[in-house]
C-alpha cells in the first residue's frame, strides 16, 4: 500500500475525509489476470475538485465483484461525493441484483436521484453525471447518465459502452417536459442554457426538464477484451476514443495508464476536472 492511501485511511478513520486519494491501484483476490488503476487531476476552475471515483473489488455473499465508476460533478461536489458513498450499495441492495442486474442498475438509479434531490438542502443545488461498470466473472455491466464515458479495447479497437447524453442528442425529450436546449455560438448546447447534459443525478431546479434514466450495456468479456477505460469528460473533449485507447495499448501498469492518459488531455490544453480508471483485463 502506497503513503497516500494509508494516510487517506487514516483522514477515513478519523472522519476528515470520504473521498479517494488522487491515484491508485489494486487487483482482485480470485481475478488474478484483473488489474485496475486510477488517476484525478483537477482541473484551471476556481471551484473545489468535483470528480470522485470508486475503483475496487469487493467480495459479496460469495463473488468478487470488481466496481468501478466515475462521478463528475457540477455547481459543487456534494452530489458527487454522496454517489461514491452510495450507489453501489444501493446497486448491490436490491433484491434482484443476482437474476436481473440491469433493471436493479435502473431502479437503484432512480432511488438514489430521488434520495439526493430529497437531500438537496444538504447536497446543494449541484448534480453529477455517472458512469458505473460492475465486473462479476465473464459479465461487464456498464450504466451512465451523462458525459462521462466507458470505452472498452478488443484487439486494439476502442469500442464506446456508455452513452454521451448530450442536450441536442435528446431535444425533443426535453422540449416534451416543458424545457428547451440553447444553441450560442461559441458555446455547447445546454439544458434551459444552463446544464450541458441532458441527464445527470441531482439538478434540483432542472430535474423537471432532465432525466436520470441510464443507459445500461451488457458485454460478455472474452479473450479479445483487452482494458477498459472509465473517464470523464475531461478526457473525451480532447481525445477520441480510438485514440485514447492507441495512447496506453501498451503500457501494462493499469495506474499508469490511467495516468498518461490524463496527462495526454492536459497536453491537448484540457481544462476541465479529469478523472480516469483503467482496468486491465490480461
Amino acid at each position: 500500500m502506497h503513503g497516500k492511501e494509508i494516510l487517506h485511511k487514516m483522514k477515513v478513520k478519523a472522519g476528515l475525509s470520504t473521498c479517494l486519494p488522487d491515484t491508485g491501484k489494486g487487483k482482485g483476490k480470485a481475478s488474478k489476470n484483473i488489474s485496475h488503476g486510477y488517476h484525478l487531476m483537477k482541473g484551471k476552475s476556481n471551484h473545489a475538485m468535483e470528480d470522485y471515483v470508486v475503483s475496487d473489488f469487493r467480495q459479496v455473499e460469495s463473488k468478487e465483484l470488481g466496481l468501478f465508476a466515475i462521478f463528475d460533478g457540477h455547481l459543487g461536489h456534494e452530489v458527487a461525493n454522496y454517489l461514491q458513498t452510495h450507489l453501489f450499495d444501493s446497486i448491490l441492495k436490491q433484491p434482484d441484483f443476482w437474476a436481473d442486474t440491469e433493471a436493479a442498475i435502473r431502479r437503484a438509479y432512480h432511488t438514489t436521484d430521488k434520495v439526493i434531490l430529497e437531500k438537496a438542502l444538504a447536497l446543494g443545488k449541484g448534480g453529477s453525471t455517472a458512469v458505473t461498470a460492475i465486473l462479476n466473472g465473464q459479465t461487464l455491466v456498464v450504466a451512465n447518465v451523462g458525459d462521462s464515458r466507458a470505452v472498452i479495447c478488443k484487439k486494439g479497437k476502442a469500442e464506446q459502452l456508455s452513452v454521451d447524453h448530450e442536450p441536442n442528442r435528446e431535444k425533443r425529450l426535453i422540449e416534451s417536459r416543458g424545457g428547451f436546449v440553447s444553441n450560442i455560438p461559441g458555446d455547447v448546447p445546454r439544458v434551459d442554457g444552463q446544464l450541458a447534459v441532458a441527464r445527470a443525478f441531482g439538478d434540483k431546479s432542472l430535474k423537471i426538464h432532465l432525466s436520470s434514466e441510464p443507459d445500461v450495456r451488457v458485454e460478455t468479456i472474452n479473450e479479445e477484451s483487452e482494458f477498459i477505460i472509465l473517464a470523464s469528460d475531461g478526457i473525451w473533449k480532447v481525445m477520441s476514443n480510438q485514440e485514447a485507447v492507441d495512447s496506453i495499448k501498451n503500457i501494462k501498469d493499469a495506474q499508469s495508464a490511467a495516468k498518461h492518459l490524463i496527462d495526454e488531455a492536459l497536453n491537448r490544453n484540457s481544462k476541465d476536472d479529469i478523472s480516469c480508471i483503467v482496468v486491465k483485463l490480461q
